[in-house]
């Protein structure tokens, strides 16, 4: 980790020589992405995405509020949290698997939802979220939505013969005290993937995806990030370190052929905070390309790691347009 940072340091800092030492053209070249954000008033939902944006909000508050609170320290809900997830995903027609593990006499479980490629079916695409909350958040934004996400995709593609396998999983312990530890389940999946030869050709980390505002100034950032995206925080994120930047340009470029929704991506110096803070990170360290999705949690969401963190914060109706984008992004990944 250290070797990386320092890389990461120095990619940073040459980046910044760049930008402030006459060289803004290159850097917006640089981070300049295909195609176009959408803008302007948003279309009328279809049909089809009225009863999308209705289940999103089913599967949120179900989490939340029917659920609440979801981790070692609340194992019944914990428990529940994932019985439920794991009828759904079988509901979709998935074969799920249990992956179970020891965390000081606790068992906590991943779970995998497979649907089988057919000509390229040894390579793998993986779409993920975590399922537990922060301490006693009831979690909907983080990661509620990001479960709501997968689940929806999982029933979306239900059935749809792709070239490649595609994963659909939630994972256990990617809050603190567990974030980056042996302990954090995305990181126990991908090391285990690793260890057995898994062709994991790319995973998509659905990670804080519910919430959009169009007042100015919603959106932050770590510095410099924001001298180059938009002040409102009306947009989904597709975020990952530099060296995935080409696969960040495939994403923002199928999502902006196919949805009528703002989009920005960016391919950044890991050491940038939030670049990582997900579960794609664990997919780094096992050597698999990642990325993760986002409404970039707490450089927009004042509810983050918080009580208020609750189902009526979420726009499901702006949640509805970005999935049906993010079907056609799994959809490209698993084919091309």
């Amino acid at each position: 980790m250290r070797l990386w940072a320092a890389r990461d340091a120095k990619l940073l800092l040459g980046l910044l020589a760049v930008i402030f030492g006459g060289g803004l053209l290159a850097w917006l070249l640089w981070m300049r992405m295909p195609g176009r954000s959408f803008r302007g008033p948003l279309p009328a939902l279809t049909a089809d995405q009225r009863a999308l944006s209705e289940q999103l909000r089913q599967d949120v508050t179900h989490l939340a509020t029917t659920i609440g609170p979801r981790n070692i320290t609340h194992p019944r809900q914990y428990r529940a949290a994932m019985e439920f997830i794991e009828a759904e995903l079988r509901a979709a027609g998935l074969s799920v698997t249990r992956q179970e593990y020891d965390v000081d006499g606790d068992v906590c479980v991943n779970l995998v939802g497979e649907q089988p490629g057919g000509t390229r079916k040894d390579e793998i695409v993986v779409v993920g979220a975590h399922y537990d909350s922060c301490f006693s958040t009831p979690g909907a934004n983080d990661n509620g939505s990001g479960v709501a996400g997968v689940l929806a995709l999982a029933r979306r593609l239900a059935g749809t013969r792709l070239a490649r396998t595609v994963r659909f999983l939630v994972f256990a312990n990617e809050e603190p005290p567990y974030f980056k530890t042996a302990q954090m389940g995305s990181l126990v999946y991908a090391q285990k993937c690793r260890a057995r030869g898994d062709r994991i050709v790319v995973m998509l980390c659905l990670e804080t995806i519910g919430f959009y505002s169009d007042a100015p100034g919603s959106q932050r950032y770590p510095f410099p990030v924001g001298l180059f995206y938009p002040s409102r925080g009306d947009f989904i994120a597709f975020v990952s370190r530099t060296r995935e930047r080409g696969l960040v340009r495939r994403c923002v470029r199928v999502f902006r052929q196919h949805a009528n929704f703002p989009s920005e991506g960016a391919a950044l110096p890991g050491m940038l905070p939030g670049i990582d803070w997900s579960d794609h990170w664990s997919f780094w360290q096992a050597g698999y390309p990642a990325l993760m999705v986002t409404d970039t949690a707490p450089f927009r969401y004042a509810h983050y790691h918080a009580d208020e963190d609750t189902p009526d914060q979420l726009d499901y109706d702006r949640l509805a347009r970005v999935m049906c984008g993010l079907e056609k992004v799994v959809a490209d990944l698993a084919e091309r």
